[in-house]
């Protein structure tokens, strides 16, 4: 009778252990939980196809999608931050400022 008493309350241990592993909080990056963490990007001009921008394409044109030709020069996509000024287009180089067309 011992014996099963020391073996249920072992069990009961274990179990209780693996919960409270289990229970854990997410892993924090900078007070914000990484499932969170969105990846860090930047607004890049003149690497937009047309109608494929991410917003505000300059005079005439009001959001996302209103590009009106490939590579415009005022119309940004969101590429990974450190990325922009190195995408080559056939028009050159993705920029940070709004470029002309």
């Amino acid at each position: 009778m011992i014996q099963r008493s020391i073996a249920v309350s072992a069990l009961a241990l274990c179990a209780l252990a693996s919960g409270v592993a289990l229970a854990q909080p997410k892993p924090m990056m900078d007070d914000k939980p990484m499932a969170d963490a969105k990846p860090a990007v930047e607004k890049c001009f003149g690497v937009a196809m047309a109608g494929k921008n991410d917003c505000a394409a300059g005079p005439g044109t009001t959001c996302a999608g209103t590009a009106k030709v490939d590579y415009q020069g005022n119309a940004w996509k969101n590429v990974p931050a450190g990325t922009c000024t190195s995408i080559h287009t056939p028009k050159g180089m993705g920029s940070l400022t709004p470029m002309k067309s």
